[in-house]
């Protein structure tokens, strides 16, 4: 397992990021563009956080799933924010569990590129993290524009675009 990336956006604020792999894939993000995604989301609201993201398979996100969803299937992306209510005050952030599989598996349906699925995962996720959520239509709105500007950001097209191939 490989040590967490951090990255000083200057002198008093900070980045951290563990990534784990419980997946040994091809095309797969690096942990330093995983980094870079997720730092350009949270910098707009906060200057310091950990968080980690663990890239999984299909079993254990299936797992995951359905002890905090009741959804006994896999999925791309779970969030899982830190408790905000702790005795001392760190900025953890919390947890993204990204199924590498299913993530390529739409990727591939949607006519995607791997590569900006994933970013768009891992944006997503990290949205989540920071107390986004897409229940209510405004919330979704609200959430998709952020995603669509992070995607643009990096370079990615909007990700609620249908692409077809004609």
């Amino acid at each position: 397992m490989n040590a967490p990336i951090t990255i000083q956006m200057n002198d008093i604020s900070a980045i951290v990021v563990d990534v784990q792999w419980a997946v040994d894939q091809a095309g797969l993000p690096n942990e330093a563009v995983i980094h870079s995604w997720i730092e350009a989301v949270v910098r707009e609201h906060q200057p310091e956080a950990e968080l980690t993201v663990r890239v999984v398979d299909e079993q254990e996100i299936t797992t995951l799933n359905k002890q905090f969803r009741d959804k006994n299937k896999a999925t791309n992306v779970l969030s899982f924010p830190a408790d905000k209510n702790l005795p001392v005050p760190i900025p953890l952030l919390g947890d993204l569990v990204i199924c590498a599989d299913v993530v390529a598996k739409e990727a591939l349906e949607q006519n995607k590129t791997l590569i900006a699925h994933w970013a768009h995962m891992v944006i997503h996720g990290t949205l989540h993290l920071l107390g986004y959520d897409h229940i209510k239509t405004e919330q979704a709105e609200q959430m998709e524009q952020k995603e669509i500007s992070y995607m643009q950001y990096f370079g990615f097209a909007n990700p609620y675009e249908v692409i077809t191939h004609s």
